[in-house]
């Protein structure tokens, strides 16, 4: 479905003393290689400020591309503007991490939900009505709900509006970013338990972003990982899980909480040193360099490129696991 080749999305410093300076933008994708195959969902992992809704963002052509190409079932969309933008983005939606915030809190449900039908002219009168109740039947609610506002609704309704919201346009792919953080255990089985169905049904492809490496391990094909701008690891899920052949990677796995309290405590695994480094000013050679337990003098130089060590496992890695 989706090809992306040395995708780079750069963020101006409005700051005049910035430009004065010479300071050059931060670079928020770093040359990203992606391939998304149509019906599958893959998983996106990585610490908060790697990269992973600016990915996301840059696939549904929200944040503009500095350089790069950017395919669509073989068309480029790299360069799209006005009317092609508009009718291309019909078929890419995007579910936010924050429901409250991503709908109008003036705005009842029923126009919120409205609002892509009439912007891309897809329904009229009483058509809109029905595609709005369809939409709100197919995440579990009834469609009388449609009259109601966001604030009298709760954290996973919210959720599922929103779900409906980007279902009423028809699209091929959706992008779920963070949309089960603010939700809790019980909801977030649910709500995955509906995606799967919505995806089976309507025969979806997904982008999941999330934190909780057990939930993208249950709903994902594959996952990447990504740092600092750059996916480092990209395998199938049962892969990826048994055998982590990057670092950072294995260090995510390892931080895993175990369901059993005496198991936990009994557990030991050494945590990663220091933080994420800034976008704004990355080191040199390989980002993890200063974090990693394996780094030689070459980590600290070169950039290591995404390599195939199996089938269908990739890794940037000069001493993967």
């Amino acid at each position: 479905m989706f090809d992306g080749r040395q995708l780079t999305v750069s963020f101006e410093r409005p700051s005049l003393l910035n430009r004065l300076r010479g300071r050059t933008p931060v670079l928020g994708l770093r040359a990203v290689d992606v391939t998304i195959h149509t019906g599958e969902t893959l998983g996106l992992v990585g610490e908060s400020g790697s990269g992973k809704s600016t990915l996301a963002r840059a696939l549904l052509r929200i944040n503009r591309l500095s350089s790069g190409s950017l395919l669509l079932q073989g068309q480029e969309i790299t360069t799209l503007e006005g009317a092609p933008l508009r009718a291309l983005r019909r078929r890419l939606q995007m579910i936010f991490q924050d429901p409250f915030g991503s709908l109008n809190p003036r705005m009842s449900v029923g126009r919120a939900i409205a609002e892509p039908l009439i912007v891309h002219d897809l329904a009229r009168g009483r058509e809109i009505h029905a595609r709005v109740a369809a939409s709100l039947e197919m995440v579990g609610l009834p469609a009388r709900f449609a009259a109601r506002m966001p604030h009298e609704f709760s954290g996973g309704q919210r959720q599922r509006i929103c779900i409906a919201r980007a279902l009423c346009c028809r699209p091929e792919f959706i992008a779920c970013d963070e949309v089960l953080s603010a939700l809790d255990i019980s909801l977030q089985g649910q709500m995955l338990e509906l995606l799967g169905q919505l995806k089976a049904q309507l025969g979806l492809t997904y982008l999941f972003i999330s934190h909780d490496l057990r939930v993208v391990k249950r709903i994902s094909d594959r996952v990447a990982v990504m740092y600092l701008g750059r996916i480092v690891e990209l395998a199938p899920t049962p892969q990826l899980y048994a055998r982590p052949a990057h670092p950072y990677t294995a260090a995510l796995l390892a931080a895993i909480p175990t369901p059993d309290p005496v198991a936990e405590r009994a557990r030991r695994f050494a945590a990663l040193p220091g933080e994420l480094p800034s976008p704004a000013h990355p080191p040199p050679g390989c980002a993890f360099h200063e974090r990693c337990p394996k780094a030689s003098a070459r980590c600290r130089s070169e950039q290591p490129p995404l390599a195939q060590i199996a089938s269908g496992h990739q890794v940037a890695c000069f001493h993967p696991n």
